[in-house]
C-alpha cells in the first residue's frame, strides 16, 4: 500500500529517491477537478446500481410489480445494472488508489469491504441455488420464501455498503483519530510505523 501512494509513477532524482508528492496517487488526490469528477461518476453510478438492484429485490419481496414476470423486470434493468457496476467498480478503485494506505487502515473501511464480500456472496447464492427453479415461480405474485430472504438480505446489505462507503470518507474513525479496540482493528501502529518509513525515504 506504501508503494501505491508514495512510489508508483513518482519521479526520482540523481541519488536514486523518490521526490515527494510526484506519485501517481498523490496526483490524482490533490487534483481538485479530477477527483471531483471521479467522486460524482461514482456516486451517480452507484444510485443506478443499487437502484435497479432494489428495483429487482422489491419484485422478489412481491411488493412491486407483482403481476409482471421476475424475469421481465430483472431482464428490462439488468444492462443499467451491469454498467452502473462497472463504472462504479473504475471510479471506487481510482478513489481507494488516491490514498491507499490510509484507507487499508480505516477500520469502516474494512467492514465495508465485509459487507461487499456478503453481498456478492448473497449474489451468487441467489443465482447459484435459488433463481434455479425461477421458471416455477417467475410469474408469481409471491416469489418462494428463499427468494424473498435473499431479496431481503440483498436491500439491508447494500444499505450498509453506502452507509459504511459514506462513513469511510470521514476522519472519524482514521488513525490519529481514534484509539482502543478501534485502534486495534485498524492496525493503526502498523500504519503510523509503514508512513513514517516511507516518508523518511522520500526526497523532498
Amino acid at each position: 500500500m506504501a508503494y501505491l501512494q508514495y512510489q508508483l509513477g513518482a519521479e526520482v532524482d540523481s541519488a536514486g529517491r523518490t521526490v515527494a508528492d510526484t506519485s501517481w496517487s498523490t496526483q490524482l488526490q490533490s487534483s481538485e477537478h479530477l477527483w471531483m469528477l471521479l467522486e460524482g461518476a461514482h456516486v451517480l453510478t452507484l444510485m443506478l446500481f443499487a437502484g435497479t438492484i432494489l428495483f429487482v429485490d422489491l419484485r422478489l419481496l412481491g411488493l412491486v410489480l407483482r403481476k409482471v414476470p421476475v424475469s421481465a423486470v430483472a431482464d428490462t434493468v439488468l444492462p443499467y445494472t451491469v454498467a452502473g457496476f462497472a463504472i462504479m467498480v473504475l471510479t471506487g478503485s481510482a478513489l481507494f488508489f488516491a490514498n491507499p494506505l490510509e484507507y487499508y487502515h480505516n477500520p469502516v473501511f474494512r467492514v465495508k469491504a465485509v459487507f461487499l464480500v456478503a453481498a456478492a456472496l448473497n449474489i451468487f447464492i441467489f443465482h447459484w441455488r435459488v433463481q434455479a427453479g425461477r421458471e416455477k415461480w417467475d410469474a408469481s405474485e409471491r416469489p418462494p420464501t428463499t427468494a424473498r430472504v435473499s431479496a431481503g438480505v440483498s436491500i439491508v446489505l447494500w444499505i450498509a455498503v453506502i452507509i459504511t462507503g459514506r462513513y469511510a470518507a470521514y476522519d472519524w474513525f482514521k488513525c490519529g483519530q481514534t484509539t482502543g479496540v478501534i485502534a486495534e482493528l485498524a492496525q493503526c501502529t502498523e500504519f503510523e510505523t509503514t508512513q513514517v518509513h516511507a516518508e523518511q525515504d522520500l526526497a523532498v
